[in-house]
C-alpha cells in the first residue's frame, strides 16, 4: 500500500528568483476524477507518462499508488478523458537532507510558487528553507485538483 504523507508551503517570489536551481521540469497534468474521496491523475513530461491515484486525505496522509505509463499513452488520455487541466515547471531542491519540489505554476495560474515536502511520518520534523513563507497544507484551495478548477488568477489579490 502506498502512502503519501506531503507538506505544503508558499514561496516568497523575491529570494525565489534569487535562488541558484537546477533545471525545471515541464508538466502537463489533468484528471479523470476529483472529489473528496479519491483522485485519478494523469501527468506527462517530456520523458515520462504518469496515472496516479488518490485516497481522501487525513491528517497529512492519503494513499496513492503512481504508474508509469508511456508518454504518448498519457497525452492520448489528457486529451480524451480529462475533466480539468493545469501546466507548471517543477525545481527539485535539496536542503538539509531533504528534497523539496517547487511548483512554478502556469496558464491561469502564473504566479503561484508552492513548495511541497514528502516526509516519512507525520510527526517528522524538518528545517524550512529561507525561501519558505506560509504553510497551506490541507488549504484545499492549493490543492491542483482544485487549481485545475478554480485557477489562482479567479482568486489571488
Amino acid at each position: 500500500m502506498g502512502i503519501e504523507i506531503e507538506r505544503k508551503f508558499l514561496v516568497d517570489h523575491e529570494q525565489w528568483r534569487q535562488l541558484s536551481k537546477p533545471a525545471g521540469k515541464h508538466y502537463r497534468q489533468g484528471y479523470i476524477l476529483s472529489d473528496d474521496i479519491k483522485t485519478i491523475r494523469v501527468r506527462v513530461t517530456d520523458e515520462h507518462g504518469y496515472i496516479t491515484i488518490k485516497g481522501k486525505t487525513k491528517g497529512i496522509s492519503r494513499l496513492e499508488y503512481e504508474y508509469t505509463i508511456p508518454v504518448n499513452e498519457g497525452v492520448e488520455l489528457l486529451n480524451n478523458f480529462a475533466t480539468s487541466e493545469l501546466e507548471k515547471t517543477r525545481y527539485c531542491i535539496s536542503y538539509e537532507g531533504k528534497i523539496w519540489e517547487v511548483d512554478d505554476f502556469l496558464g491561469e495560474n502564473q504566479g503561484l510558487l508552492v513548495a511541497e515536502i514528502e516526509l516519512e511520518d507525520e510527526a517528522e520534523t524538518f528545517k524550512l528553507p529561507p525561501w519558505i513563507t506560509v504553510e497551506v497544507t490541507g488549504d484545499k484551495k492549493y490543492y491542483n485538483s482544485a487549481l485545475s478548477l478554480n485557477p489562482f488568477k479567479g482568486w489571488s489579490k
